[in-house]
């Protein structure tokens, strides 16, 4: 599909949700992503409550992931895109939380479907924020990572935004291997060094349900922070 148009008639889009102790917010999120897609993958990353029944019941694929981690739990969901006989044509990232808008998946795929990108990123920066839904560690290291991303490697983000569209095969490309807070940002280096042609759309954001895993503690935030400058001085 690499020169080819798509039309959201035609083609496959997969979802892939990185899932830890969501099971009051996931089946809200699955019942509001839209019908043209196909599949629903929620990677349970070892909840401790039945985050794995409610998506099920919702409608989702699930897979097991024990090791926790946000960048595991999406290469446990990525293998089993991987073992279908019919593989997509692009894959949408959304977390679990409820704080994204499924409906928006619209407009994150549109860029890809009128063959202007190989990779779209949802940027929270660009859209309405909901009082509260973003922390102060949250918004200053977006902008420090999205900043020093831009003097050191030249790429040119406002977001690390979970909440993506890529095409399959460019992602596959893109050999991901970090296993956690990484992830997001390893992705949008890797597809800026690659060459591929990204873009970002505004996205919306609200309050999430429930605490966050690692804005809702200390060790969350630094544990986070000090992974995505690791990783950006790791591909520089």
């Amino acid at each position: 599909m690499e020169n080819k148009l798509l039309d959201r008639n035609s083609a496959i889009v997969d979802v892939i949700i990185p899932a830890y102790n969501e099971e009051k917010s996931i089946p809200k999120v699955i019942a509001e992503i839209p019908e043209f897609v196909r599949n629903v993958v929620v990677a349970n990353n070892n909840s401790t409550d039945n985050t794995k029944k409610a998506a099920e019941d919702a409608g989702a694929m699930v897979v097991f992931e024990p090791q926790k981690g946000y960048g595991r739990a999406c290469l446990t969901a990525m293998d089993w895109v991987k073992s279908q006989d019919i593989q997509p044509d692009i894959v949408v990232f959304l977390d679990g939380d409820y704080s994204d808008y499924p409906e928006e998946m619209t407009d994150l795929v549109q860029p890809i479907l009128e063959g202007k990108a190989d990779m779209v990123i949802g940027s929270r920066a660009k859209g309405q924020k909901e009082s509260g839904s973003m922390t102060f560690p949250q918004v200053f290291g977006n902008w420090l990572a999205t900043t020093m991303m831009k003097y050191i490697q030249k790429a040119d983000y406002s977001d690390l935004g979970p909440f993506r569209a890529i095409i399959w095969s460019k992602l596959l490309d893109l050999n991901m291997v970090d296993q956690n807070f990484g992830w997001t940002i390893e992705m949008q280096i890797k597809a800026h060094k690659k060459g591929l042609r990204y873009t970002e759309v505004p996205v919306n954001y609200r309050k999430r349900i429930g605490v966050s895993k690692v804005s809702g503690t200390v060790k969350g935030v630094f544990g986070a922070g000090y992974k995505i400058i690791f990783t950006i001085f790791k591909y520089w």
